[in-house]
């Protein structure tokens, strides 16, 4: 089968596409390629809503269908990685365009912008994890201000995803492409797009980076590749890790099951919140075993996770550790600009 591309997209691409409106830009990929079947496109919207929504939609869709589309409706960027559906996918190739948390008010609003700041942690959250080997994530957005405020790059960055390029996104490469408002009464209507970049995005694998901070290297250590750790290489402190039992939030037991950002955010801190005081203090220092420390912390609160309720999911642990990343990043860059 001959090869064919369309700007970053190849047939051979394993590609999702996510939020997409009236799917019209999925079906110009399709188009270019000859065939929609590496494709996977998804919308916020339900189908009975999509229909009533765009007007091209339906027709767009079937088109799609019969060139060999998986069609997807009702997928939450920002939860995506959980669906039954498609979690387990892998792709070589994720797209978000124009991404928009919708209209809550003028777009220069610091509320606004921690909502669109919000929508896209959430999906580099998730997508992340569905990337193949070298895949990337990519996410065409508006540069200009205020849209340059959501400062993506530093988004993706939390999440150990590191750019890789940025080109400039015109809407004439896609020929048929229409991109909407997506909400309100003149949803189906295009709004101004100005100038406009393909961010692409790929998860950055290496165990740790060295970084130049006042004249010394430090390691900022990343939580990929870390070596099992044997009996001989336990400290005392990660003894004497709290063996908290299982708590409340909102008369709701954790272990049932993590079911909110913010139980999450609270089962990580008992966890770990002595791990991660602990590096603060020894932050930079030489003589400290970094993986040694990093590893017992991570089989002892993974001991702590399952012991303190019955049947809870290894993807509870999972979405712990993902916080504790995320957290770990902030405190190692906030503590490096203290430096």
């Amino acid at each position: 089968m001959e090869e064919r591309w369309i700007k970053h997209y190849s047939s051979f691409h394993r590609i999702l596409l996510v939020g997409e409106g009236d799917f019209s830009f999925s079906l110009c990929l399709a188009k270019a390629f000859g065939s929609a079947s590496n494709i996977v496109a998804s919308s916020l919207d339900s189908y009975d809503v999509l229909i009533i929504k765009y007007k091209e939609a339906n027709s767009n869709l079937d088109d799609l269908k019969n060139m060999g589309a998986s069609i997807l409706h009702g997928v939450d960027a920002t939860k995506m990685k959980h669906r039954s559906d498609l979690g387990k996918q892998k792709f070589d190739r994720i797209i978000f365009n124009l991404p928009h948390a919708g209209f809550h008010g003028q777009e220069m609003l610091p509320h606004v912008i921690r909502l669109h700041r919000k929508l896209l942690r959430g999906f580099f959250r998730n997508a992340r994890g569905m990337l193949r080997e070298n895949g990337e994530i990519h996410v065409s957005h508006k540069t200009k201000r205020p849209y340059s405020e959501w400062k993506i790059e530093d988004l993706a960055e939390e999440y150990s995803l590191m750019l890789v390029e940025c080109s400039d996104f015109k809407i004439e490469d896609y020929p048929g492409y229409k991109h909407k408002r997506g909400d309100g009464s003149r949803c189906d209507e295009p709004f101004s797009l100005g100038k406009c970049s393909t961010f692409k995005f790929t998860f950055c694998t290496a165990a740790g980076k060295m970084r130049m901070v006042g004249g010394r290297e430090l390691d900022i250590v990343q939580f990929q590749e870390i070596p099992v750790l044997t009996e001989q290489h336990s400290t005392s402190f990660d003894r004497q890790l709290p063996l908290c039992r299982f708590t409340h939030m909102n008369d709701v037991p954790l272990y049932t099951g993590l079911t909110s950002q913010a139980h999450i955010t609270n089962e990580c801190s008992r966890i770990f919140g002595r791990y991660l005081n602990h590096v603060e203090e020894t932050f930079g220092s030489t003589s400290y075993d970094v993986r040694g420390s990093l590893n017992d912390a991570l089989r002892l609160g993974f001991e702590q996770y399952t012991r303190e309720g019955h049947g809870r999911p290894l993807s509870g642990y999972i979405d712990i550790l993902e916080e504790l990343h995320h957290r770990s990043i902030l405190r190692s860059q906030w503590l490096i600009r203290k430096l």
